[in-house]
């Protein structure tokens, strides 16, 4: 049975989907069965390995909404082990589109329920925000990894995360647990990021990971040209950073 890993900050632009893209990518090159499912209206995390959605018939949009099989939607990608679902824009229309359905929380949960025996790991991308689309990942999710920038703003949502993750808890799926918490694109020799390293880890305790990804031009350019870091430059520190991740992620299951 495979453990599905929901990413998720309702603050953009802290490596959420960089961080999708790399695990999904360092678990995969660990030898690990991965399926990446872009769950993000922007589809930055198909675009991040490389693939045009625009010529993909079936998409996340075509088994939530259009009820497609969820099979029909599993692309391989260019990297051995490791498969994705791709994104759609037409999911910023989710909460509308499924306002009165039933059940509505679980749409995601009652199709990877159909796959999730044939993955080591199932990698969700989540949206930056804390609606339907957002809860129905953590409905089907063993754990949700929080990746967080040091600066002081990425403080601010935390609470909002949280009581998302216990309101899920309590009404949709009580064993979810947080695998996680990554520091991103730090420097951290800087006050503010020492700063906030020491408060997240008053709150979250061992859940913050001894090792964080650093900002990094070769990060940046391997998700310019789509392809994951270890793909790129296996041996720069962000490659080698993202395999202790996996690593972690591995030995947690």
């Amino acid at each position: 049975m495979g453990k599905i890993i929901s990413v998720a900050n309702p603050k953009g632009g802290v490596g959420k989907t960089i961080t999708s893209i790399n695990l999904a990518a360092a678990l995969a090159y660990l030898n690990q069965k991965v399926l990446l499912i872009d769950l993000d209206p922007k589809g930055d995390a198909s675009k991040g390995l490389g693939i045009d959605t625009s010529g993909v018939e079936y998409n996340v949009y075509s088994i939530l909404i259009q009820k497609q099989n969820i099979r029909n939607a599993i692309l391989r990608t260019p990297y051995q082990n490791l498969d994705i679902i791709v994104g759609s824009t037409n999911m910023a229309g989710f909460d509308l589109e499924c306002a009165s359905v039933d059940n509505k929380n679980n749409i995601l949960k009652e199709n990877i329920e159909q796959i999730k025996d044939n993955y080591d790991y199932i990698i969700i991308d989540c949206p930056p925000s804390l609606t339907t689309l957002t809860q129905n990942a953590f409905a089907s999710s063993n754990s949700v990894l929080i990746p967080m920038q040091c600066e002081f703003f990425s403080m601010e949502v935390i609470s909002q995360l949280l009581n998302t993750i216990l309101r899920v808890q309590r009404t949709m799926n009580n064993n979810l647990q947080i695998e996680g918490v990554l520091l991103t694109m730090c420097d951290f020799r800087t006050k503010i990021a020492i700063s906030v390293q020491q408060e997240v880890r008053q709150i979250f305790k061992d859940k913050v990971y001894t090792f964080g990804i650093p900002r990094n031009i070769r990060l940046v350019e391997s998700t310019y040209k789509g392809r994951p870091i270890i793909d790129y430059d296996v041996k720069c520190n962000s490659a080698k950073n993202y395999i202790l991740l996996a690593k972690e992620v591995i030995n947690n299951k």
